[in-house]
């Protein structure tokens, strides 16, 4: 095995890289570095998760030298913001024994901290293409010094459509410069931009000849699933013997928070990173992920190529992707650094033709995916799931309580009319009761009659004349149309002279 230190790399590089436990190189770095050091144009192709960061990363910050001169001389592009943190993370470390400084320029940010970074001298920028572009329109990022340029997953930029946005990059960087351009598969409009840009580059593949197209040290495996099911399964899925952090994939932000919502139901210690989010939440649920905090992160593409953590071992597609890269994207979380891991996919009846395609381009030789239910008993050997596991860590909350406080005030109000009390009358009840009479008066054994009939026609004719139960807005009158000193004067007399004029309707 081949280590950082028979690759001619400064030893200062060397020891920050020990210090974190790395000491021997990966095939893509092996085969990388020692033509980049010297400043050979470079086309590096090798699956996700096996290092191509410091297969770039490492050239870069040694080229610079020990004390580079403040400003932008480095420029690595990646596609996505996840990304952009994972690479400045890993930049950053390979120049913590440095006086080098890096700044990762990506949108959903504040431009201020960026901006400032950038004032203070910073001499290699890892960022977006938008942002990128946006703060050298505003002339407040200057590449033309930059000359270490990196493009790392050039495949998903081409994807995501940034591909003019790359043009209008190299646009504002030195002609002469050392170029570099890294992804895990190389689609024909890649080749033909890196023809454009790059001066007689070297292309190196660094896979396995008998390894197939996915690695080796991935176990996959495939079911046909009921969309109303797959909660259960995956719920089931995550109490498997030896689990550790797992990454969950859906199509869509919407699915992708209804899951999250639903498994932390569960009782699983999960988190979310989609397009919804915020970026501070989403780099938030990030780093409580890679820290362990959270040991379930459930995401949609937008992440695939940003979570660089090499303890997941397994991955779910709650949903299949639409393509072959996709699919490698997604799979390649787990199993890196060649650690082993699972990729367990869902594939719903109207997706049979996606995955397909994908058995077909992947050769796979699984052309029909298992019929599989949260009870299947191959479910459970396939992935070591205990015998009689069920799909909820904690119990579902108990209403009981809620039920036992309301059904008891009709009992309290009938015991509080037999007894002639307003114990357990409502407060709306209450307030709709004015005028002289007492609340729950009319439930006193023996209570006379607090309005007489002439009071109660005269009420009635009040409330049938016209613009009666109205508010015109016009003056201080009240719901019944009359000044408010008049009403209430008018329900005092009626109430003093209803009890009075009992005795005469009487006679």
């Amino acid at each position: 095995m081949t280590t950082f230190a028979d690759l001619g790399i400064d030893p200062d590089i060397v020891d920050a890289l020990a210090a974190k436990g790395i000491v021997d190189a990966f095939p893509i770095q092996e085969q990388t570095i020692p033509l980049g050091l010297p400043g050979q144009d470079i086309i590096g192709q090798a699956k996700t998760g096996t290092g191509k960061t410091f297969g770039f990363g490492i050239p870069v910050v040694q080229r610079l030298g020990l004390n580079p001169e403040h400003g932008v001389k480095a420029l690595i592009v990646v596609p996505t913001r996840e990304l952009a943190v994972q690479v400045y993370e890993d930049i950053d470390l390979l120049t913590s024994n440095r006086s080098t400084s890096v700044v990762a320029i990506y949108g959903g940010k504040a431009y201020e901290g960026q901006i400032d970074q950038l004032k203070a001298g910073a001499q290699i920028v890892v960022g977006t293409p938008g942002r990128l572009i946006d703060l050298a329109g505003q002339r407040l990022l200057d590449l033309s010094n930059a000359t270490e340029v990196v493009l790392d997953e050039a495949d998903k930029m081409l994807d995501l459509g940034f591909l003019a946005d790359i043009e209008k990059i190299f646009q504002k960087v030195p002609a002469v410069r050392h170029t570099q351009l890294f992804s895990a598969t190389m689609p024909g409009p890649i080749v033909a931009l890196a023809r454009r840009f790059m001066t007689n580059p070297i292309h190196i593949r660094a896979n396995d000849p008998d390894e197939g197209l996915t690695q080796a040290n991935i176990k996959h495996l495939v079911y046909r699933a009921h969309s109303l099911d797959k909660d259960e399964i995956i719920a089931r899925i995550l109490q498997a013997e030896g689990r550790g952090k797992t990454v969950i994939f859906t199509r869509t932000k919407r699915a992708a928070q209804r899951l999250v919502d639903e498994l932390g139901d569960r009782g699983f210690n999960v988190g979310g990173v989609h397009g919804d989010m915020g970026q501070d939440q989403r780099e938030r649920s990030m780093a409580a992920f890679k820290a362990g905090k959270r040991d379930v992160l459930v995401a949609t593409d937008v992440a695939a190529r940003g979570i660089d953590v090499d303890d997941v071992t397994h991955v779910i597609n709650h949903t299949i992707p639409d393509e072959d890269k996709t699919y490698l994207h997604r799979a390649g979380r787990t199993g890196r650094a060649g650690k082993t891991g699972i990729a367990v996919t869902f594939v719903d009846w109207e997706d049979l033709h996606k995955w397909a395609l994908i058995n077909r381009a992947l050769e796979f030789g699984q052309p029909e995916p298992v019929e599989t239910y949260s009870s299947s008993p191959h479910l459970f050997e396939e992935l070591n799931i205990p015998a009689g596991t069920k799909g909820r860590l904690v119990s579902a909350p108990k209403t009981q309580s809620v039920k036992t406080e309301r059904t008891p005030r009709p009992e309290r109000a009938a015991v509080a009319a037999a007894e002639g009390t307003d114990e357990g009358g409502t407060r709306r009840r209450r307030r709709r009761r004015g005028g002289a009479n007492p609340v729950g008066s009319t439930f006193a054994e023996g209570a006379e009659a607090s309005t007489s009939a002439d009071s109660a026609s005269e009420s009635s004719a009040d409330r049938s004349a016209e613009g009666a139960g109205t508010h015109d807005g016009a003056g201080k009158e009240h719901h019944d149309g009359k000044p408010a000193p008049a009403r209430r004067r008018r329900r005092r007399r009626g109430g003093s002279g209803g009890a009075g004029a009992a005795p005469v309707v009487g006679a």
